[in-house]
């Protein structure tokens, strides 16, 4: 092995060139401004150590007994003292000493003062960095004093603290080795240190650079208290500035190195300007690019130029300090996750976050009215912001249909309850909205006669793209993929569910207001039912699939293709299909075995049922019949369109997962990107992984809300998630920053579907957890989706804190006829396993008749 190597050599790695060598030789390889110099690698300290026979003497001293320990980190026998002594002994190989001088002679004239540093085998590790533990000489000029403070380096791997720390960190002293950096020495007239990511505040989108007067060896010792520099990565730009007092300045001497007062001037002087810590911020960042995490970074300045002196790895970081999501707060405007909270019930990654922000920009017109947005992110969780759709709804004279509308969709409002409107007059929203409205409904007009044909095409299209991002090689392709097929397709998605939900108009406001006139609720619930027969409700495919699957009627495959991509967590995308699952389908048919009475003979009896509510509206009022029965075929047509584009979307889901996933292994980012937007995902594809310091605050956010339990699902004013969820006092249904007034223990919501049964509560969170239901028994839940729709031949009735009307609950509950209370807000928290209740689907109330004394068992 070479003696010397030069400075960027790639074969100065840990082994040959130390922890410090070798990552100044990849800083150089990489072009960064590191001072020239060589190398004199560790193979140069065993030849010493051998020739000279100071290896056996070390041996034998680490091999004799030591003397009691004064509990101080030092050695009371003097064994560092008698081993350092050893390298001042015996004269240098001589192979060894011509390799030196000829290495400090190719430095030429010009950078003959140097600085000679020590580089451990066991330094600058990832969990450990060793720094201070051995010895740096500055200011070195002339080949006799170079090769005494080699040597003197040499001897530094045996002082007491780098002993003591060596055996703290249990590290056997026999396996360590040491070379030495020589590099030319910068007359820094400033110095410091700078982190690439905040190492108290835990901020990752921040650097922190500190700065001192002269060589960095007094902000190093902390000799001085520098002036300190926060930078947002962003810009680079200072975004905050503390100068300190600089009383002491480490210069050169002709001896070395030392400490001297700082001029009067320059001690309350700021070192750096804002530039000059932007320009040092950019080298950070390059850094950390280089190396794939956050760096501690020496630098020097010198003339106006920067120069890096070391990069090592920050092995203490604070916990970084979350993001805070909250789109509630600077506005009094009244928000819901009624319905949105049934198709993503989860908090939310930033991934997730911002497709389904994509998908809400291309569908919603008006989607940022008086600069508040219709929709946003509460805690993680997705909330509709129904101030501004009132607004829209009275500016366009439409405020009576879409109280009625929005009853269906989001379930009643709380008596007394009004949603506030924006300060927006008529005439500002007419034009903020107008031609958005017209251009929306011309391609919504288009979209609806294309809706069957992309239905028909849509699963295997969708499923041939998944499989060629699944097989993009590099990330240039799949980048090219993304553009030019990818985001197309997924916008075409958003754009047919559009064009599904505008079909039948207002029809189904229309007939269920003229239905429960002339028949009431209970019949008029049985005669708006029969979308999911013969199996053409989308809600209802998996269970009626698996039912078929189960009678041999299909196969694996062709339920996997048809359903594998439904559940209960389909719009976030750093959560697994069911398809991914091997055992999904063996948990599903072994439930379905427990089931006394499957799907098939309740939507029997429900056509029956149904069938009779007609007789009873024929014979009260014969010449309504074929007018409602033609409207109701249009509003069932029109929902089972909707279904069929909305289980489209949740295929597409699966696609940009599937590209997601696909990004991160080939940028080498893996699931670090569920915590980036799809533009910095992007951004990365493209080589810039500064969007990759963020992740940890956004991971702490996300852990965060995610412990916390589920929000209200009304919520006015703004909200705090955490001091909300700190109050034991606090209400499950509703939030009002301006009332207070405390829950009561009533549970009643919307009635969904008529009928009363008494039975066991099985009160669950998660669609797993339901597993354990057992027939018979009342599911109560804070919000089902299709997901959950192979539970429901095994309940005899269901409640959930967060629905309506035309939620995923209410809608299969009087397909089977099961009854069904919806929109709870405190079912969860007032109910527990084992209570025996009542629910009455017909008047929306639920009674515990006695309350648990024994819960039942769970498997």
């Amino acid at each position: 092995m070479e003696f010397v190597l030069a400075l960027d050599a790639a074969e100065a790695t840990l082994g040959t060139a130390g922890g410090k060598g070798a990552a100044l030789s990849e800083l150089a390889r990489a072009g960064l401004p590191v001072p020239g110099g060589f190398h004199v690698t560790t193979a140069a300290y065993q030849e010493f150590i051998t020739a000279t026979g100071v290896a056996d003497r070390i041996r034998a001293e680490l091999a004799a007994p030591s003397g009691p320990d004064d509990g101080k980190g030092t050695d009371p026998d003097a064994r560092g003292a008698r081993i350092r002594a050893l390298f001042e002994e015996g004269a240098l190989p001589a192979a060894l000493e011509r390799a030196l001088s000829k290495a400090y002679a190719e430095l030429g004239d010009g950078a003959r003062t140097v600085a000679v540093r020590s580089s451990a085998t066991a330094e600058d590790l990832p969990d450990l960095s060793f720094a201070g533990q051995q010895d740096t000489y500055l200011n070195i000029t002339g080949e006799s004093a170079l090769l005494a403070a080699v040597r003197r380096c040499w001897a530094s791997l045996w002082t007491d603290r780098a002993l003591a720390y060596r055996a703290r960190a249990g590290i056997a002293h026999e396996d360590v080795s040491l070379a030495v950096v020589v590099q030319e020495l910068v007359a820094a007239d400033a110095a410091g240190v700078m982190f690439t990511v905040d190492p108290l505040g835990g901020r990752a989108d921040r650097l922190v650079v500190n700065a001192a007067w002269g060589l960095g060896e007094a902000v190093v010792s902390g000799l001085v208290t520098p002036d300190t520099l926060v930078v947002d990565r962003a810009g680079p730009t200072v975004v905050e500035e503390r100068i300190a007092v600089k009383e002491v300045m480490t210069v050169p001497t002709a001896d070395g190195t030392a400490e001297r007062p700082v001029p009067a001037a320059l001690r309350e002087a700021p070192v750096l300007t804002p530039a000059e810590a932007a320009e040092l911020a950019r080298l950070g960042l390059a850094i950390e690019e280089l190396y794939g995490e956050p760096r501690d970074v020496e630098w020097a300045r010198e003339a106006g130029t920067f120069r890096i002196l070391q990069a090592r790895p920050v092995t203490t970081l604070a916990a970084p300090v979350p993001e805070v999501w909250n789109d509630s707060t600077g506005t009094d405007s009244l928000w819901t996750s009624a319905n949105l909270g049934e198709a993503v019930p989860d908090v939310m990654t930033p991934a997730t976050w911002s497709f389904v922000k994509a998908f809400m920009g291309d569908v919603m017109v008006g989607a940022v009215l008086e600069g508040r947005p219709m929709y946003g992110n509460i805690g993680g969780r997705f909330y509709m912001n129904l101030s501004v759709t009132a607004t829209l709804a009275a500016a366009f004279g439409q405020g009576r249909k879409f109280a009625r509308a929005n009853e269906l969709v989001f379930g009643r409002l709380p008596e007394g309850m009004t949603i506030p409107l924006l300060p927006a007059s008529r005439p500002r929203v007419w034009r903020e909205t107008i031609g958005e409205a017209f251009a929306v409904m011309s391609r919504i007009r288009a979209n609806g006669k294309l809706l069957p044909a992309f239905l028909e095409e849509a699963p295997a299209h969708c499923e041939e793209l998944r499989a060629r991002v699944a097989a993009a090689a590099t990330a240039g392709d799949l980048s090219a993929l993304w553009e030019s097929e990818v985001a197309p397709y997924f916008r075409r998605c958003c754009h047919m569910l559009q064009a599904a939900t505008r079909q039948g108009g207002d029809s189904l406001v229309k007939v269920r207001g003229t239905l429960e006139s002339l028949v009431g609720e209970a019949d008029a619930d049985l005669m708006t039912t029969g979308l999911g027969d013969e199996g053409r409700l989308a809600s209802m495919g998996p269970l009626l699939g698996l039912e078929r699957l189960a009678r041999g009627e299909t196969d694996r495959d062709t339920y996997t293709r048809s359903y594998g991509h439904r559940g209960p967590h389909e719009f976030e995308v750093s959560l697994p299909r069911p398809a991914e699952d091997p055992g999904w389908i063996d948990r599903q048919l072994a439930a379905l075995g427990t089931v006394e009475e499957d799907a098939a003979l309740r939507l029997a009896r429900q056509t029956t049922a149904r069938a009779e509510a007609w007789d009873r509206l024929a014979a009260a009022h014969p010449r309504r019949v074929a007018g409602l029965r033609a409207a109701v075929d249009t509003w069932a047509a029109a929902a089972r369109l909707r279904e069929a584009a909305r289980t489209e979307v949740a295929r597409v889901f699966w696609l940009l997962r599937t590209f997601v996933l696909r990004a991160g292994e080939v940028s080498g980012a893996g699931e670090e990107l569920f915590f980036l937007s799809r533009e910095e995902i992007l951004g990365v594809l493209d080589g810039d992984r500064t969007p990759l310091a963020a992740v940890p605050a956004r991971r702490a956010a996300y852990e965060g809300y995610r412990a916390l339990p589920t929000y209200p699902t009304l919520i006015r004013g703004a909200f705090d998630p955490r001091t909300w969820a700190a109050d034991p006092d606090r209400r499950a249904d509703l939030f009002d920053a301006h009332d207070t007034t405390p829950a009561t223990d009533t549970v009643a919501g919307s009635p969904a579907s008529g009928g009363v049964v008494e039975g066991i509560a099985r009160v669950v969170a998660t669609v797993e957890e339901g597993e354990v239901i057992r027939p018979g028994e009342i599911l109560v839940t804070t919000v089902t989706n299709i997901g959950w729709t192979p539970l429901f031949t095994r309940i005899s009735a269901i409640v959930t804190d967060v629905g309506a009307n035309l939620s995923h609950a209410s809608i299969v509950a009087r397909e089977l006829g099961i009854p069904a209370v919806v929109g709870c807000g405190n079912a969860t928290t007032r109910i527990r396993t084992g209570d025996r209740i009542r629910v009455d689907g017909g008047r929306g109330t639920v009674d515990v008749l006695e309350a648990m004394s024994v819960a039942p068992e769970t498997a």
